[in-house]
């Protein structure tokens, strides 16, 4: 957002540590800090984006209440539920809601959509992450921690979150909480995102297994199905890798992504061919651009509010998102035969 200066101006701050909300504040020179974010909905702000770990219910909802535009990070909530009260607050208040998939404003993505265009009988389509250890990508940023929130108010937000993923998936089950809360919303979902964006809606959940260790599914979509794969490798070597890949008779294409966290590290953008008539075949690797996702995420939410028009990646897609989540863990959780034939795992 600062190398946005000329669009976006950061006017306060809001964080529950007082250390961090301080010291982000003086390095962007940010005057306005608070450790109560119903304090910062009362200053005279545009818009408000909700970053926070948890529930974004809560603020997401009281900042449409207060006629502020919502930038929401990734998951917009934690169950179907409490996304439809973002939805229903932010039609009430006339306001946009943008929810942060930066995926989708890749260039080398917007580059596979057209390339799908032109793709008359695609056979499969299948995405695998292999999620590594974070703190090695993040460890050349200025990050900064705060121990000074009050313990009493981090036990309060850690019962809340508890709270309300019984409610969504309404299970004790600690692999399938932990699956939920972590492998599925903090990160999975980019990818369900992503395939819904490239694909459609899906039009059926065939089959769901998860584990601490792994998550693996089978959608079917209106033109083809697709296997989705999620390894928690996190105890592993610092090699992050993601693919999605999508067959078809004449051609392979194939999106290979970066760490997120490496900044204007390109997606690439594999095609892969050949004849029928002979052996010959052919691969191709576009870097498509350097541009940042993160960037033009931004840019979109700029458009979004000056143009007072829809996100491509909306609240009610989202919503959609956190939604096929629970029912891949329903899926999981049915009877062998249910699983085997779907009859549960409708979508």
């Amino acid at each position: 957002m600062r190398e946005l200066h000329d669009l976006f101006q950061v006017s306060a701050l809001c964080d529950l540590s007082r250390t961090v909300v301080d010291r982000v504040g003086e390095s962007y020179g940010v005057d306005r800090r608070f450790t109560d974010w119903t304090q910062l909905l009362e200053e005279p702000l545009d818009a408000v984006m909700v970053l926070t770990s948890g529930s974004h219910e809560p603020i997401a909802v009281a900042a449409a209440q207060a006629v502020r535009h919502v930038f929401i990070e990734k998951p917009i909530a934690l169950s179907e539920a409490e996304g439809q009260r973002i939805i229903a607050a932010g039609k009430k208040a006339g306001v946009q809601l943008m929810v942060g998939y930066m995926k989708r404003y890749d260039p080398a993505v917007e580059r596979m959509a057209e390339e799908l265009k032109t793709i008359k009988t695609l056979r499969f389509a299948s995405s695998t992450t292999s999620e590594y250890p974070l703190k090695w990508y993040v460890a050349h940023y200025p990050m900064i921690r705060g121990t000074d929130v009050d313990a009493r108010t981090l036990g309060a937000l850690e019962a809340d979150d508890e709270a309300r993923i019984t409610a969504a998936i309404g299970s004790d089950d600690p692999t399938l909480r932990y699956a939920y809360r972590h492998s599925l919303l903090d990160s999975m979902i980019h990818d369900i995102n992503l395939m819904r964006g490239l694909l459609g809606e899906p039009t059926r959940l065939r089959f769901a297994n998860v584990g601490q260790a792994a998550v693996s599914v089978f959608l079917e979509f209106p033109q083809t199905a697709a296997s989705m794969h999620w390894v928690n490798l996190m105890d592993g070597v610092a090699q992050y890798r993601q693919e999605f890949s999508f067959f078809s008779p004449q051609q392979r294409a194939t999106l290979v992504f970066p760490s997120p966290f490496l900044r204007n590290m390109p997606t690439e953008l594999v095609l892969e061919g050949g004849s029928t008539e002979t052996s010959r075949a052919w691969r191709a690797a576009e870097r498509v651009s350097y541009e940042s996702a993160f960037k033009r995420e931004l840019l979109e939410f700029y458009d979004c509010v000056t143009k007072n028009r829809s996100a491509r990646t909306t609240a009610e897609e989202a919503v959609r998102d956190v939604a096929l989540c629970q029912a891949i863990i329903a899926a999981h959780t049915a009877a062998p035969a249910d699983r085997a034939t779907g009859d549960r795992a409708r979508y």
